[in-house]
């Protein structure tokens, strides 16, 4: 199945998803990172694995980079947003016929 296709997710929504996990992010998180321009792949160097005391924990640094706001005004999963924006472009398809 292509990236595209029903029920399937694409390869940059999946990162998300798995950072979510591995790193132990909350949907609030995953959302202000997104905003903020972040990459997932490159979170690992980002994350304090407690070897290195002087590095914030990946949480706080996300939250320490967000300018203004504590939170985002909607906080939607990532799966949410991406069956919003599915439904949004079937939407638009059925509108141009």
């Amino acid at each position: 199945m292509k990236p595209g296709a029903k029920g399937q997710q694409s390869r940059d929504l999946l990162d998300w998803i798995e950072a979510r996990g591995r790193f132990h992010l909350s949907h609030a998180h995953v959302q202000m990172a997104r905003e903020l321009g972040m990459n997932p792949r490159k979170f690992g160097k980002l994350a304090n694995h407690d070897q290195e005391p002087w590095k914030a924990p990946l949480p706080r640094l996300i939250e320490d980079q967000r300018f203004g706001k504590e939170r985002s005004d909607v906080v939607l999963p990532v799966e949410a947003r991406q069956r919003l924006a599915l439904a949004k472009k079937a939407e638009r398809r059925s509108c141009r016929r």
